[in-house]
């Protein structure tokens, strides 16, 4: 049996919650075992979603929502299509790769399915760097137009990286606190931060900002004024089907109601205005795929994304790696390039001007030779909108199957003491009100914002209680070297205990620049921060109740 579908039972042996019945072999009838019945709260993922489970590979599991033959089958094959590398040559297996790229394949960002780790460097090859660039224009704090919204720093012969990987350098910098990183009680504790700079020669293209709708390249010695870097890590992707079975309008009466308790405090800038209007108590921005239908924001830290099957995973895919799919039949180059305008590509200019790309360029790509004009060739290779797939749309419907039907460990200890203990104060100094601990499902009527798929084609989580522990509404902790825009998605908890377990690293936040539970908690402590008041009330806990807290969150 495959070692990563045998259910472990262990986590409730350990907390008491699974009784064997033992017997010998006399003539006396076998006495049954009896199983106590689980509180709701150990099944995080509800029935449908959770998995017993929590060895190394607790966050690979299907869930009991894929045990059917058909889904058995195209989870595999998903998951088959998650753990291996892309290539450049064409008719093999997993094929497709560039001509530009972010990873090579999944795993890179996701080590064993969960978050990204700390990096002391960037290199694109390095299993566990979850990060990704974002390079943004500190006047506007939009992305820069001549790099991808997710830059690429790989690339395949003949073509050259966008960003020199080679030359960007993360620094990790001390961080004291008001309280000079210490408890009432003389407890001490480390905080760091990243920065990370990119100089103006790492880019192989021009650096070009778009200011009131006119774009603006950026010279040599302007550039450090203008132009900003930071990072972003990946999160956990476990649970992601379940996320999705959320209901819109839940989503949206949670957003209502911290809107309406926002202004009755008179704190009218508490949500995003470029997604929520607390004086309208509405949105003004939602998600759009190419079925021209909206729905509600609900994962990346920048809810940038709507319904899983348009979402980061699917997505990710596609732009990380720039393997084509029926649905996008063109290259993830630069932002300012858009396929169907085919407005320019800095990118695909640069390239298509460049001798030594001119010089092979034929070689590597013969049947691109159409012109004879070699300059024309390369950019109209680069850009063109109608590439044959290099993913067939089975193998699409796989990986969605997989995306979807990835379980949520269970819940462990939650009958011990300081977890109780642990659970009571979260929720005593209102950690709990952003960290929501659950929700309900509705009927789980898939949403497609691209048309791809049927009714029946994935899995479904109708009517369970979930245990995630995040609001689905974005706040601010106003941390030093902030996320890009200050506004970031309360994270779910579930299943983070086992992080170490699984990745290696209990690395945190948007950046990893927390190193463990600890860490995590006392950088919502600023003085600006919406969980100011929790933290304060955090640090006055007994360093006994502290732990408690740090417990229970481990054990969700």
């Amino acid at each position: 049996m495959d070692m990563k579908q045998i259910t472990i039972y262990s986590l409730m042996l350990a907390s008491g919650m699974l009784l064997t019945a033992c017997h010998d072999d006399s003539d006396s009838p076998e006495t049954p075992t009896v199983e106590p019945e689980l509180s709701e709260e150990y099944y995080s993922g509800g029935k449908l979603g959770t998995v017993f489970n929590a060895t190394s590979f607790a966050y690979e599991q299907p869930t009991p929502a894929c045990d059917n033959e058909a889904f058995s089958y195209l989870f595999k094959k998903g998951e088959t299509i998650f753990e291996r590398d892309f290539v450049q040559t064409d008719g093999t297996a997993f094929s497709g790769l560039g001509p530009v790229y972010v990873r090579k394949g999944c795993l890179y960002c996701h080590p064993s399915y969960g978050h990204g780790k700390r990096q002391t460097e960037y290199r694109e090859s390095t299993m566990g760097n979850g990060y990704l660039l974002v390079v943004y224009d500190k006047k506007t704090d939009a992305y820069i137009r001549s790099v991808a919204g997710m830059p690429q720093t790989g690339a395949v012969a003949p073509f050259k990286a966008p960003i020199d990987e080679k030359q960007i350098k993360i620094d990790w910098k001390q961080y004291t606190d008001e309280w000079g990183n210490r408890f009432p009680d003389g407890e001490t504790y480390s905080l760091i931060y990243p920065e990370v700079t990119i100089p103006y020669t790492a880019f192989y293209a021009p650096v070009v900002v778009n200011r009131g709708g006119t774009n603006i390249e950026i010279p040599a010695d302007q550039y450090d004024e203008n132009i900003g870097v930071k990072l972003e890590s990946t999160i956990g992707i476990y649970g992601t089907g379940l996320i999705d079975a959320i209901p819109d309008e839940d989503i949206t009466a949670q957003w209502k109601a911290e809107s309406d308790y926002f202004n009755s405090i008179g704190r009218t800038d508490a949500l995003n205005p470029g997604y929520w209007s607390q004086a309208d108590g509405d949105w003004v921005s939602k998600y759009k795929g190419l079925t021209g239908i909206e729905y509600v924001r609900r994962y990346t830290y920048a809810m940038s994304r709507g319904p899983v099957l348009d979402a980061a995973g699917a997505n990710a895919i596609w732009n990380i790696t720039n393997v084509t799919r029926s649905d996008r039949r063109y290259n993830y180059l630069d932002l300012n390039f858009n396929a169907k305008a085919q407005t320019l590509s800095y990118y695909a200019q640069r390239s298509s001007q460049d001798p030594e790309v001119q010089a092979v360029f034929y070689n590597y790509y013969p049947e691109a030779n159409l012109t004879g004009d070699v300059e024309k060739d390369i950019y109209t290779f680069l850009t063109r909108n109608d590439i044959a797939p290099e993913m067939t749309d089975l193998d699409y419907k796989s990986l969605m199957v997989w995306h979807r039907g990835l379980a949520v460990p269970a819940a462990r200890n939650l009958d011990d003491a300081d977890v109780q203990r642990g659970k009571q104060l979260f929720t005593e100094i209102g950690c709990a009100t952003c960290h929501r601990p659950s929700w309900t499902t509705g009927d789980d009527e898939l949403h497609d914002p691209n048309g791809m798929f049927s009714g029946d084609d994935m899995p479904r989580y109708p009517h369970q209680k979930i245990w995630p522990y995040t609001d689905m509404v974005q706040h601010r902790l106003h941390m030093v070297n902030d996320i890009r825009t200050g506004w970031c998605r309360t994270t779910p908890l579930w299943g983070r205990g086992l992080s170490k377990l699984c990745t290696g690293a209990e690395d945190r936040l948007h950046d990893c620049r927390a190193r463990n539970t600890l860490e995590a908690i006392m950088w919502h402590g600023s003085a600006e921060s919406d969980a100011r008041q929790s933290l304060v009330k955090f640090r006055e806990l007994s360093k006994s109740d502290r732990d408690a807290v740090i417990k229970f969150i481990d054990a969700i």
